[in-house]
Formats: structure tokens, C-alpha cells, sequence
């Protein structure tokens, strides 16, 4: 496998979790789930900050993006114990949204989902929470969980890959020809 063929594949897993962490970023806005609308911001910054290194040949870019990288592993790792109520973690208590009250948007609006919600208790200041949601095709769990996963794939890929190829640019290094400057390895076409 040639640098090009490492390269591009960077590239595209950079690619990949750039659209999957902004359609994620999309349903947590939809929820008002802040603590992930703030760590997927963050996410999209490191994904287009590997995606400079890879497409630039810097390699400190690519390990600022690995060493991201295993942060939100652990991230998403947190996701998945937290959707299936490992150890004292509930996914009904305001971890995600920072005590605002808010909750997932798959609770309610996911596919096939019917809500039914109890009116005799309005709390100004916290959104509607369903008492029941019943008829669902998937649980909102589940999305959550599918989300988290594949991200943890993503994630564990572009560390691998990450790796590879900033080694291959640190032992490449030497490219500094002292009349024209830095030329950076040409890819066959």
C-alpha cells in the first residue's frame, strides 16, 4: 500500500465521519442535547483538522487527530453505557442536556413512534417529557446506540490509519531540497 493509497484512505474516513458527526450534530440540535451538540463542535473541528494533515502531508495535524480521536472513542463509548443503563448511569437523568430537561429526538420522533404525554403536570421552564411512547420501529436507544457505534468504528479506523500514515510522513521527513523548499511526495496518477 503506497502513501497515496494511505493517504486517500484517511481521506475518506475523514470524509465519512465528517457527514456522519454532522447529521449526528443535526439531531442533537433537534433534542437540545448540549453536551453533544458541544463535543460533536469539537469532533468536526479535529475531523477537518485530520483532514488538513492528511491532505497537506503534516503530520503533527494528524497526531493532534488521533490523540482526538481516542478522546471520542471514549466519548462514544460513554454514549453507548449511558443509552443501556450501565452501572449507576441513567439515560433518563440531565447528563446530556446540562439540567435543562430536554431529551433525545428519537424519543418521540422516531420512526413509528406515538407519544402520549401527561398535561396535569406543565413545567414551564422543562420541555413536554412523554409519560409513554409506544409503537416504535426502533427504540430511541437503539438510534442512539447505532449512532455511538458507528462512530466508535469510525473512530478506532482513523486512529489506525492516522497513525500509519503520520509515520510514514515523519520518515518521508527529509523532502526539504534547500533551493525550492518543502515538495511534497507526488502521488501516481
Amino acid at each position: 500500500m503506497g502513501i497515496c493509497n494511505r493517504r486517500h484512505f484517511l481521506l475518506t474516513i475523514c470524509t465519512l465521519q465528517l457527514i456522519t458527526t454532522v447529521e449526528r450534530q443535526v439531531f442533537d440540535f433537534l433534542g437540545f442535547m448540549w453536551a453533544p451538540i458541544l463535543v460533536n463542535f469539537f469532533n468536526i473541528i479535529f475531523v477537518i483538522l485530520g483532514f488538513f494533515g492528511a491532505f497537506q502531508y503534516r503530520p503533527k495535524y494528524i497526531i493532534s487527530y488521533c490523540i482526538w480521536n481516542t478522546l471520542w472513542l471514549g466519548w462514544n463509548i460513554f454514549m453507548i453505557c449511558f443509552y443501556l443503563d450501565v452501572g449507576v448511569l441513567d439515560k433518563n437523568s440531565d447528563i446530556l442536556n446540562l439540567g435543562t430537561g430536554s431529551f433525545s429526538w428519537w424519543h418521540v420522533n422516531g420512526p413509528g413512534c406515538k407519544a402520549i404525554y401527561d398535561v396535569t403536570e406543565p413545567e414551564l421552564f422543562r420541555p413536554a417529557r412523554p409519560t409513554n411512547v409506544t409503537d416504535c420501529v426502533l427504540d430511541y436507544e437503539v438510534v442512539e446506540i447505532l449512532h455511538a457505534s458507528t462512530q466508535c468504528i469510525l473512530g478506532f479506523i482513523a486512529i489506525v490509519g492516522g497513525i500509519c500514515l503520520s509515520k510514514v510522513f515523519l520518515e518521508e521527513d527529509d523532502s526539504f531540497d534547500f533551493i525550492g523548499g518543502f515538495d511534497p511526495p507526488l502521488c501516481p496518477s
